[in-house]
């Protein structure tokens, strides 16, 4: 395995620059376990036809919210009336937690961007249970009501855990919420990569519960992080007209409305890329079961949730000396609202030959103080 430690001087530099950026990580040539998308797609196909339609691309006008709306349907079988598409699921949450929700309740750790987007006096921060990290619906619902919310949200598989909240859960869960006026929003970023996407996704779930809402990120399923994309899904139209209210005309650029022209035709090699994923994520969840001390939890992305031995420096520096010694990076939890957050670390699964790379890397630092 290669070691770094002979150019420690530069290796530093580049450690700081990266870790005050939120990417462009390619530029810089070290093994990205920290952000987490697929690998395996989109196939080499499909890099050519936007290549080949590259004039048209950057010298024309995208379309608007009303076609992009249609396009995505097209990939999810959904009423483009139910779909408003944001330049990732980004720029939908900062209209919601921002704009939209007069008090928003989401469990924590979890995605930063929900709490981060909202007014300070305008978010509740809702512990998940310590140390399984399971959401009690109960006593969020209970918490909801008492705050008197009028947004809640659920990550599932949630971030940085990768861990599932059961589907009948969040059906009991909107269905106590709905009386009081509160939208549930379902955060289903990374669920092609749980073992039963299509049984465990709410998205044909809405004519049922008018106050839930569908997020997804498809650049994190999709692997196209530089394309940005994501959309909102919902039956509740006065719910859809707010957040389309703060979407801009052109929020999406020609690239990615081509992509999504070609997508359904790729949907196959999708599915299967999935599946490369769930594959290479449980060989490196069984190799790191195997590090004496290291609890880990058991994923349903494609990412790793871990707590560090005791005897292990903090995820801080576990991940500082994977950099500087291995050229490999990963997600330290210390900025997470946990508690022990500094003992947590999250990785992302790459290709299995990176994954061997890694564990072997983390084996030794965490062995050695």
């Amino acid at each position: 395995m290669a070691n770094y430690k002979g150019d420690l001087i530069k290796q530093s530099e580049k450690y700081d620059i990266i870790s005050a950026q939120h990417g462009g990580y390619y530029r810089h040539k070290f093994i990205d376990h920290a952000y987490l998308y697929n690998l395996h797609f989109p196939p080499e196909e499909m890099f050519t036809h936007l290549k080949a339609q590259i004039h048209n691309l950057v010298l024309n006008y995208p379309v608007g919210q009303d076609e992009l709306a249609i396009l995505v349907g097209d990939v999810i079988n959904q009423q483009a009336e139910r779909i408003v598409v944001g330049n990732g699921a980004a720029e939908l949450i900062k209209i919601v937690s921002g704009h939209v929700a007069q008090k928003l309740i989401v469990p924590v750790p979890s995605f930063n961007e929900y709490v981060n987007a909202a007014p300070e006096d305008h978010v509740i921060e809702f512990p998940l249970d310590f140390p399984s990290f399971d959401l009690d619906v109960k006593k969020f619902a209970d918490e909801a009501i008492k705050q008197n919310a009028d947004v809640a949200v659920v990550v599932t598989p949630n971030n940085p855990t990768s861990m599932l909240v059961p589907k009948a859960d969040l059906i009991w869960l909107a269905e106590k919420l709905e009386p009081h006026n509160c939208i549930l929003i379902i955060d289903e970023s990374f669920l092609d990569f749980a073992e039963d996407p299509e049984g465990t996704t709410l998205e044909n779930e809405l004519d049922n519960y008018p106050n839930m809402v569908i997020f997804k990120s498809m650049s994190k399923a999709y692997g196209i992080c530089g394309l940005r994309i994501g959309y909102m899904l919902s039956a509740n139209k006065a719910f859809n007209d707010k957040v389309r209210a703060g979407i801009h005309i052109w929020n999406i650029n020609g690239f990615a409305e081509e992509f999504l022209r070609i997508l359904p035709k790729y949907l196959p090699a999708f599915k299967e890329s999935c599946k490369q994923v769930r594959t290479d994520r449980d060989i490196l969840y069984e190799k790191l079961c195997e590090l004496d001390g290291l609890v880990v939890y058991k994923p349903d992305a494609n990412y790793i949730f871990c707590r560090l031995p005791k005897a292990a420096q903090s995820a801080s520096n576990v991940k500082k000396r994977l950099f500087m010694e291995y050229n490999i990076y990963i997600k330290d939890c210390a900025g997470k609202s946990q508690p022990d957050a500094d003992r947590y670390i999250r990785i992302a699964s790459r290709t299995k030959f990176e994954n061997s790379r890694l564990v072997d890397a983390l084996k030794s630092v965490i062995s050695h103080k």
